[in-house]
């Protein structure tokens, strides 16, 4: 398994004959264009699960899951800004006019 984070127009060759790129997209969706040949079959996984009647075979089937959180190393800083500070500034900025 590989697991990486990309750029917009960023692509992944298979083989000699099979690209994917990553086309952008916004927190939740991501775009990509698959460029493989005709012969090849590329189904998503939703059609695959909705046609698998059995059970059994839909428990067999691969389940991947996004990661809710960053390991902390990989988190952006956040920056704390102390209000009290801001809003006495604030107040006396009024008071002078």
């Amino acid at each position: 398994m590989l697991r990486l984070t990309v750029g917009a127009e960023d692509y992944l060759k298979i083989g000699e004959d099979i690209k994917i790129v990553f086309l952008g997209g916004s927190k939740n969706h991501l775009r990509i264009m698959v460029d493989a040949p005709k012969e090849l079959n590329v189904v998503r996984s939703k059609v695959i699960e909705n046609n698998t009647t059995d059970p059994q075979e839909k428990e067999k089937l691969p389940h991947y899951y996004a990661v809710p959180d960053l390991p902390e190393k990989y988190r952006k800083k956040k920056v704390v800004v102390n209000d009290a500070v801001r809003l006495a500034g604030r107040k006396a900025g009024n008071s002078a006019r």
